[in-house]
């Protein structure tokens, strides 16, 4: 650069707030510049007043917010205004930057997505403006599909948002027939502005994402914004802390920072044309993709209120019986007066019932500081009613359930109790949800060992090993062929002194013990159709037979202190039978203390407190791991134990044992360990008195 060269001035007028106003100097492309931007908080006539103020002055000039068609309903709109203005400029180049502003935005939409792992895979996402944004609407539908437009209700007042892109383009095609409409009468004008005001703030409110100029949020406040994505340019100082006032989490802000200086499209577009005195102003892509590289411009990520990163999940559950049907008000106190039939009656028409959201799930927050939120969804199936019916009849309304997830905004989707073994426990599912989808049959596994592992420890019945040796132990699983029992018994082997395997399926039983026996050659696995032969000498039991009420084993003949971990929905063994044994440890195993403070409605567990398979679904929306996890009835052991080291890195926790009648407390546990310890004594007695009887007669004879 020459000493004494002349300063380039370029100005930039913007149809937003006088917030984002600069004015300020750098060398630019090796020339030095001056640069001023001045807002007009939306006043038209003011930007006609700096046009001609600034015209004989500038080498360049900027117009920003024109390329956003978010004006008052029956204003020109943004393209109409633009041209009419950049008119009156005879004298230098006028630019709206819309060319570079969507390279930019496009670019900025790519780079959050690789920076943070899909931050907008399938979020629900409102544009103010699809007919201006129509590229960056076509890149996003890319990875979501929860799109929604606010044109109709920006631009020409009708209170309805366009929900696809099929429906901007139809919209798009017949608009400026329509763009100069207003309300015909002052009274209707009237009413027409707090309706959509109202319809654009419950829009923005239910949104995950917003695409935005930032003079169209100025009315918005911490209600609307809070926890918000959004996508924009030019985020400076003010308007900075301006966005942390009002709550937004991400800021994806297309306008790159040069020297220290946050240069919106039209901004950086009126720069480039001044200092390479391009002809006409027209910039040629190879132009801008040499600029852009020169000045090492890049898109920009802030968070106004630090990192927070929020993954979104849905959940299905159903009612395990009748009995849950009586929580709802009118059908408790019908309940206590009809008979039985009325009951009968109303669980086979709820299970025709259309899926609903039956609480919201917030405040899940993993140490590693990503957050998830996400909803449970209620079909109304109950098992007796879901196996009455064939899988297809529970595929739909599963399918009409992920529909419902993904329109909420989850990136993934958790099978839960009978609803993930169904048919073919989650496969068809799978297959045909626009969603990911998993059964969490593989955290189920990990949680049922982690529960029984922990009250073997607390019961301190084992003998002590010596050294580094693990606790022996023999152990026995109960429905081994099954999804969760195979995946159990795979990873018992590598605990356990000896594992029995049960099923009535014999050759089903040979075959995973041939499996077993490949991946773990020293394991000692035995093989029963029964589980009552070699039931009283197991320290530990995994019932997971789904045996919807069958009677599986004997638990009269269970060794006293065994630890029963019953996995099984509905239980393999009831409260009655339970109750027969007082110094058995039954825990209800795969129930997980979720990090964070949990926030959703009872689901029969204590606060914060959720089933494995719900458990599931969260760890793999915290971990970004959208993908349909677990599914079918083969359990890989491998992913047993991936999602509980998984759950460990986001703080889950084993949750307090809990067995038909609730939490066992320290004192319960040491409760059955002093009765387990009085029933061995007894055996022991009982065993010895014959002995010391043939002694005594012997010494008599003698």
């Amino acid at each position: 650069m020459q000493r004494g060269a002349r300063t380039i001035e370029v100005v930039g007028i913007g149809i937003g707030s006088h917030l984002d106003d600069a004015d300020f100097t750098l060398t630019f492309l090796g020339k030095p510049m001056r640069v001023r931007r001045f807002g007009t908080d939306g006043s038209v006539a003011k930007a006609e007043k700096l046009l001609a103020q600034w015209e004989p002055k500038a080498d360049a000039i900027g117009l920003g917010g024109f390329n956003d068609e978010c004006g008052p309903p029956g204003a020109p709109g943004a393209s109409a205004q633009a041209a009419r203005l950049a008119k009156r400029v005879k004298r230098v180049p006028v630019t709206t930057g819309q060319r570079l502003d969507e390279l930019l935005h496009d670019w900025a939409l790519r780079h959050a997505q690789a920076e943070l792992g899909g931050c907008l895979h399938n979020a629900k996402v409102l544009f103010f403006s699809g007919t201006s944004r129509t590229a960056l609407a076509n890149a996003i539908g890319d990875v979501t599909q929860n799109l929604y437009f606010a044109d109709p209700l920006l631009q020409i007042g009708v209170p309805k948002l366009l929900t696809s892109l099929d429906a901007l383009g139809v919209y798009a095609s017949g608009a400026h027939a329509v763009r100069e409409w207003v309300p015909p009468t002052p009274r209707l004008h009237a009413l027409v502005g707090p309706l959509t005001e109202h319809v654009l703030r419950r829009a923005v409110k239910t949104a995950s994402a917003l695409v935005a100029p930032l003079h169209a949020l100025d009315a918005l406040g911490l209600e609307e914004l809070a926890g918000k994505t959004l996508v924009t340019a030019g985020v400076g100082e003010a308007r900075f802390a301006w966005l942390a006032d009002r709550g937004v989490n991400l800021v994806v802000d297309a306008a790159p920072c040069v020297d220290g200086h946050v240069l919106a499209p039209e901004l950086l577009d009126a720069m480039i044309v001044a200092a390479t005195a391009a002809p006409d102003g027209e910039i040629t892509e190879d132009g801008y993709l040499d600029v852009l590289g020169r000045i090492g411009a890049a898109p920009r990520l802030l968070w106004p209120n630090g990192f927070r990163r929020i993954n979104r999940f849905a959940f299905v559950i159903h009612p395990l019986s009748q009995e849950y049907f009586k929580k709802i008000e009118p059908v408790e106190l019908l309940s206590r007066v009809s008979p039985p039939i009325f009951m009968d009656t109303l669980e086979k028409v709820l299970a025709y019932a259309k899926p609903f959201v039956y609480s919201r799930v917030t405040g899940i927050r993993s140490p590693t500081g990503v957050e998830a939120e996400g909803w449970l969804i209620s079909v109304g199936g109950t098992p007796k009613e879901i196996m009455r019916h064939s899988p297809e009849f529970t595929y739909r309304r599963l399918l009409e359930a992920a529909d419902m997830a993904k329109k909420l905004g989850a990136q993934i989707m958790g099978l839960g109790a009978f609803t993930k073994v169904v048919g073919d426990a989650g496969v068809s599912v799978a297959k045909r949800a626009p969603l990911p989808v998993t059964t969490g049959n593989s955290y189920s596994a990990s949680g049922a060992l982690w529960a029984a592992h922990d009250a073997l420890l607390r019961l301190n019945l084992l003998p002590r090993p010596r050294g580094r040796r693990r606790v022996a132990f023999k152990a026995m699983v109960v429905g081994a062929t099954g999804a969760i029992g195979a995946a159990c018994a795979r990873l018992l082997v590598r605990a356990a002194e000896e594992v029995y395997l049960v099923s009535p399926e014999a050759a089903k039983l040979l075959a995973l013990r041939d499996s077993i026996l490949r991946e773990t050659p020293d394991a000692k696995v035995f093989l029963a159709a029964h589980a009552d032969r070699h039931i009283a000498n197991m320290d530990m039991i995994v019932t997971a037979t789904s045996g919807a009420g069958k009677k599986v084993l004997d638990i009269t003949q269970v060794k006293p202190g065994c630890v029963i971990t019953d996995v099984a929905r509905p239980l393999d063994l009831p409260p009655e039978e339970v109750a027969k044994r007082p110094d058995v440890l039954v825990i209800e195993s795969g129930e997980i203390q979720l990090p964070g403070d949990v926030r959703m409605k009872n689901i029969g567990l204590p606060k914060g407190v959720a089933y494995a398979c719900l458990a599931e679904t969260i760890v793999l929306a915290l971990e970004g791991r959208f993908e349909s996890f677990t599914v079918g009835r083969q359990i890989e052991w491998e992913k047993v134990r991936e999602i509980y080291r998984l759950g460990l890195k986001h703080g889950m926790k084993l949750a307090a044992i809990s067995g038909v009648n609730g939490v066992y407390s320290d004192a319960d546990i040491r409760r059955v360990r002093k009765l387990a310890l009085e029933a061995r004594q007894g055996v022991v007695a009982k065993r010895a008195t014959p002995a010391r009887t043939a002694r005594a007669a012997a010494r008599v004879a003698a």
